[in-house]
């Protein structure tokens, strides 16, 4: 059992992971060894910092241990193959979770490794970022069915997974893109084949009109940091502003994946005000992926 995309989820097997992060949430302190002596390879080709503190501190918690592999300390650097490191890896850890530059990286572990494996970014898909945002949304409204949500932006691999989501959860979705940086095709036909009902517009004031959610994320993601002066400039009508929010519902809130770009993607007066949801959209990374681990590799006997 693998979780490479959300779709290897079902939305009630998404509902029983958000009623457990919900409980972990609540209590803490009171989460108990259901790991202890477990232990999860973190393999990492890309930097980061809510990933790789939310899976140590969650395998820490929950009685685990977790390590952590940049890929310079693999031998995949060497030139040793991924699906040798996953047969190997299989021999030594109960779980393995992959922050990787291409999906296909992730899917051939997945297929390799004896043990599951949790992609925790790719190319093409964010799963367990979605899931946290699924939980604040949810911890927001009290409901996710019918909740009407803006992304505002590039329709990257958060947007990927937001879209795959939403037609798992009933999501009322709008994307808005500047023409040539919508999500991937294949993405909303999968989308449209579960029933889901997204739109993609390239006007962001059409997207937020009435939003109950507005979600963004960076212009310039790592490996198109060559595009950065190309991309500031086409994106910059889609900025997460007062203007733009001034268009949404009542009660609406606001939320990004971080890391921000401040003034870029959102301004300093929206990321910090009322209306965002940000810091515990964070903080529930934490709390999702401590369900995640419970659900995947709690049975593992390895």
């Amino acid at each position: 059992m693998n979780l490479v995309s959300i779709t290897d989820l079902t939305g009630e097997e998404i509902l029983e992971i958000l009623d457990r992060s919900d409980e972990l949430k609540r209590s803490r302190s009171e989460t108990g060894q259901v790991l202890a002596r477990k232990s999860l390879a973190t393999i990492f080709e890309k930097p980061s910092t809510r990933t790789r503190v939310s899976l140590e501190v969650a395998m820490t918690d929950l009685g685990g241990h977790a390590l952590h592999l940049c890929s310079s300390d693999l031998q995949l650097g060497r030139g040793e193959t991924i699906a040798d490191t996953a047969r190997v890896l299989s021999r030594f850890v109960h779980g393995i979770a992959a922050r990787v530059f291409d999906h296909a990286t992730v899917e051939e572990l997945a297929f390799h490794a004896d043990v599951p494996v949790i992609n925790s970014l790719s190319n093409r898909e964010h799963p367990c970022q979605i899931l946290a945002d699924l939980m604040t949304m949810r911890e927001s409204f009290g409901y996710l069915e019918g909740l009407k949500v803006a992304w505002i932006g590039d329709g990257n691999n958060v947007c990927n997974s937001t879209i795959l989501a939403s037609a798992l959860m009933g999501l009322d979705l709008t994307v808005a893109c500047p023409p040539g940086h919508e999500p991937d095709g294949d993405i909303l036909d999968e989308a449209d084949r579960l029933g889901g009902r997204v739109k993609v517009v390239a006007d962001p004031a059409k997207a937020a009109e009435g939003a109950e959610v507005v979600e963004t994320d960076t212009w310039v993601s790592m490996g198109d940091e060559a595009e950065a002066a190309l991309r500031e400039n086409v994106f910059e009508p889609y900025q997460v502003n007062s203007g733009l929010m001034s268009l949404v519902s009542d009660g609406a809130i606001v939320m990004h994946c971080l890391p921000a770009h401040r003034g870029q993607e959102i301004t300093d007066d929206v990321m910090d005000g009322p209306q965002s949801a940000i810091l515990d959209q964070s903080e529930n990374r934490l709390h999702t992926i401590k369900a995640v681990l419970e659900r995947f590799l709690g049975g593992s006997t390895r």
